[in-house]
């Protein structure tokens, strides 16, 4: 665990590294543009971690009408494993709880060993798992935290 991880609101500073990220991290990577569209949504969530003065995470979702979609979280390769995406994840939930959001969910690829133990470190509220196949034939994980 990395002790000096400041978490912050996405803004058009970070853009740039996200993207690169992005390209890290996704075979079909959200672009500059799209990212900065998020900028402008009124339901978006996007938060950056900075740590040593650099971003080295971020989590992105939108609430729809109390329920919370996370879209992505990706950290860069050389911060993995020290707890960003844990807490990028934590600082989400925060949020979402003190929004008065009912739930949290995020879906992943059952090969995506990593992203699952995540979810599942978080399982200090109600969680609800699942199994169930994507639009797109991939098997995935399904997570619902529910923040009553």
């Amino acid at each position: 665990m990395i002790d000096d991880i400041t978490i912050e609101k996405m803004n058009e500073t970070h853009l740039k590294d996200l993207a690169l990220l992005e390209k890290q991290c996704f075979s079909t990577p959200w672009s500059e543009s799209a990212l900065r569209t998020e900028l402008e949504k009124e339901n978006a969530r996007f938060f950056v971690a900075i740590t040593k003065n650099e971003v080295s995470g971020y989590i992105g979702a939108n609430n729809v009408l109390g329920e919370v979609y996370v879209d992505n979280i990706a950290v860069f390769y050389n911060y993995r494993g020290f707890g960003i995406g844990e807490s990028l994840l934590r600082h989400l939930i925060k949020v979402s709880e003190e929004e008065k959001c009912d739930l949290v969910t995020l879906e992943v690829r059952v090969s995506n060993t990593p992203a699952r133990k995540l979810y599942e470190k978080c399982k200090s509220l109600e969680t609800v798992l699942f199994d169930s196949v994507n639009s797109i034939g991939n098997s995935t994980f399904k997570g619902c935290m529910l923040l009553s």
